[in-house]
């Protein structure tokens, strides 16, 4: 806010009155004079309603069109629609299920299985379950978070991917038809399926499996007639195989590792498209140069199961010098309040290859101050410190494997 050129309050601290309220946002858009939204990467960012009441009102939305928000969102209808163009999904099924559907869909797959809830994201509504016994309490408790946090309790089933690295493709695809990819980044390090480390580019990538999973990305966004900055998000397994998770259909927290390893503006080029023009490059003029990575700094405990840590901060110290990048949302005297997402930095290094850009961020870690709260540089210092992650060689197991 201090660096804005104006502010408009949207409400009271607690999200459900400020930043979810529909009706508060158009309203501070109106005073503000704006004529175009930024959804962000939270909040209404994948809201279908909201992007339609942002047109409704005659303002632009930057991001896709309600349709593909809507369509998307609902992880049945988006598995459903990438088979359809070619896209390789998890085994599972394609349609919301019954509990009596869900367990004979289970004993089909075998076990170990995921329940996922249909909406949604952010690891919630969503259960391993290895053996058959434990299924009935994981789809009582699945249908329970996704009721609670997305308003509809509709879920499917999986086959569990062994040991899989969660590797995205973003894409950027303007309304004259074109489509290209910004290549991929590696996001396996995550706790309660949240991020917490992420690369670009990937981690035992071959040419063949980087140029199949471009292309797929492509088809997948072509097939939802995709408009904006988007990513698709796969796993890929042990075997080099990767399968569709979902599309997010927004900006992401890790956008700025793409940034820094293509030199193209993501967020910019956004706003560019929202406003009718074309991307003004195709996909051979997009090259990976260096490698770059990114540590979310967190107001958590990791040594209490990463348990949120609210209060005061007292001293704020950015880590400064060459390839590196702070995203920073607070200051010394901020207050981290329980009302919304305990992210308060993104910091992120970038080198001209993968041993650089590590040297980069060790240096740029031990130079970060934090006081007054409990945060995530411990955890990530550990991290980087970890033999298997500087060999580039972890996947989705890494936080309870190898930081035990």
């Amino acid at each position: 806010m201090r660096c804005a050129d104006e502010a408009h309050l949207v409400g009271p601290p607690q999200a459900a009155k400020s930043y979810l309220d529909v009706e508060r946002i158009l309203a501070a858009a109106k005073s503000a004079g704006a004529d175009a939204v930024h959804p962000g990467y939270g909040f209404l960012s994948e809201n279908a309603a909201f992007a339609q009441a942002c047109l409704d009102a005659g303002l632009a939305f930057i991001g896709p069109g309600p349709a593909t928000i809507r369509d998307m969102g609902d992880k049945v209808v988006a598995r459903r629609t990438m088979q359809a163009a070619g896209v390789p999904i998890v085994p599972g099924t394609t349609a919301a299920l019954s509990n009596d559907e869900a367990v004979a869909a289970a004993r089909e797959l075998g076990f170990p299985i995921m329940v996922k809830a249909a909406a949604g994201g952010g690891g919630r509504g969503l259960r391993l379950v290895q053996r058959e016994e434990e299924l009935a309490q994981a789809l009582v408790r699945a249908r329970s978070e996704a009721k609670s946090g997305f308003g509809d309790d509709a879920i499917y089933v999986e086959k569990l991917v062994s040991q899989p690295r969660h590797v995205e493709v973003q894409v950027l695809a303007d309304r004259h038809g074109r489509t290209v990819h910004l290549f991929e980044r590696e996001c396996s390090i995550q706790r309660r399926h949240q991020k917490l480390v992420e690369e670009a580019p990937a981690n035992q990538m071959t040419p063949k499996l980087r140029e199949d999973m471009g292309q797929c990305a492509i088809a997948a966004a072509k097939a939802v007639g995709y408009e904006g900055a988007g990513t698709l998000e796969f796993l890929v397994d042990g075997d080099g195989r990767f399968y569709f998770l979902e599309m997010n259909t927004r900006v992401q927290v890790e956008h700025a590792v793409t940034e820094l390893v293509t030199g193209i503006d993501i967020v910019k080029t956004g706003i560019r498209i929202a406003a009718g023009e074309p991307l003004g490059f195709e996909q051979a003029d997009v090259g990976l140069h260096g490698w770059a990575l990114e540590c979310r700094i967190y107001a958590e405990d990791p040594d209490k199961n990463f348990l949120p840590s609210p209060g005061k901060l007292t001293e704020f110290r950015l880590p400064e010098g060459p390839g590196v990048r702070n995203d920073a949302g607070v200051a010394a005297g901020s207050e981290v309040t329980v009302f919304y997402d305990p992210l308060l930095a993104k910091l992120c290094c970038w080198g001209r290859d993968r041993r650089e850009a590590l040297a980069r961020m060790r240096r740029a870690l031990a130079e970060y101050v934090v006081t007054g709260v409990k945060t995530s540089l411990p955890f990530h210092k550990r991290v980087l410190e970890n033999a298997a992650f500087q060999a580039g060689r972890y996947d989705t197991g890494f936080i309870a494997n190898e930081l035990r």
